[in-house]
């Protein structure tokens, strides 16, 4: 797939200008080291105009993000939500992913940076996952140990741990891999948190050795005003075995059904799930057909 093409605009540090024109130095800490902080974020077509979903909340991360790893935020976020309207806008994107991404400038050394720059570029992009049901396997990598990197940021480097059991899922011919932490426990999927439903309510992994999401939360919320109990524990391997059926959540990923894990097989109807009712609420909430939000 290709990103961008000759007429496609990003915001690089204050000024809109064209992604092929664009260039980054090859001494960067962020290119040679993986010292830099993203996000991901979604903009709908909705009756109200065009919407990026939980701006606000995506920009905080991303500051929370930097300060966690000593990289500097000289930014106003409010500017920055501004500027990602106007990136839409200028690149005619109504339904897009969008990636602002805090890299550092030149230096060598094993320290903070000395500067830091910003890009936002945004591009047409479906479910990360497809439509699709999906076949997880649990993959022999492991969620790195919290004490190593901070888990709730959202860090360049930490994803080259996604990018290894995605890779290695993909060659046993899973879609995705889903992660354990250092004590076994159920951690989250390679770019995505995961929930599962057992007798009527939904369970999903507690903080600690996970990204806790935006959609993480967004799903939460829903419950809340759905009614439907969730519950955040750590979660074992039986426990995957023993649940009536799952579903993975992210903001690339939206809300994905799991169809299967391993020899694990959920239930052939994903519409009679809890998954399921929660997809339609979520799509629904994004698109602003029901403003759940009122409520939450």
């Amino acid at each position: 797939m290709k990103y961008y093409n000759s007429n496609t605009i990003i915001y690089l540090d204050g000024a809109f200008e064209k992604a092929v024109n664009s260039s980054t130095d090859l001494y960067g800490q962020s290119l040679h080291y993986g010292y830099a902080a993203f996000e991901g974020i979604r903009s709908y077509k909705t009756h109200n105009g065009n919407r990026i979903f939980k701006a606000a909340a995506h920009f905080d991360r991303l500051e929370r993000s930097c300060q966690l790893a000593n990289i500097p935020f000289p930014w106003d976020k409010q500017e920055l939500i501004d500027a990602t309207y106007k990136l839409l806008q200028l690149n005619k994107l109504k339904d897009a992913y969008i990636r602002p991404l805090v890299f550092c400038h030149p230096n060598m050394k094993l320290n903070s940076p000395s500067g830091v720059s910003i890009m936002i570029c945004a591009w047409e992009w479906d479910a990360y996952s497809g439509n699709k049901l999906l076949k997880l396997t649990v993959s022999d990598y492991e969620r790195p140990n919290p004490k190593s990197s901070p888990m709730e940021a959202k860090l360049s480097g930490n994803y080259v741990n996604s990018i290894l059991a995605t890779t290695a899922a993909n060659i046993k011919g899973y879609d995705e891999a889903l992660l354990l932490d250092m004590h076994g426990f159920v951690a989250e999927a390679s770019g995505a948190n995961i929930f599962l439903e057992k007798d009527g309510k939904l369970y999903t992994p507690s903080l600690g050795n996970i990204l806790p999401g935006i959609t993480r939360a967004t799903v939460k919320e829903l419950c809340t005003v759905l009614d439907i109990e969730c519950i955040e524990k750590k979660l074992t391997v039986e426990d995957l075995k023993n649940a009536d059926s799952a579903f993975l959540c992210g903001t690339a990923t939206e809300i994905a059904g799991i169809a299967s894990i391993d020899d694990i097989v959920y239930r052939p109807l994903w519409r009679e799930s809890i998954g399921y009712t929660i997809q339609r609420a979520y799509k629904n909430l994004v698109l602003e057909k029901v403003n759940y939000e009122v409520i939450i």
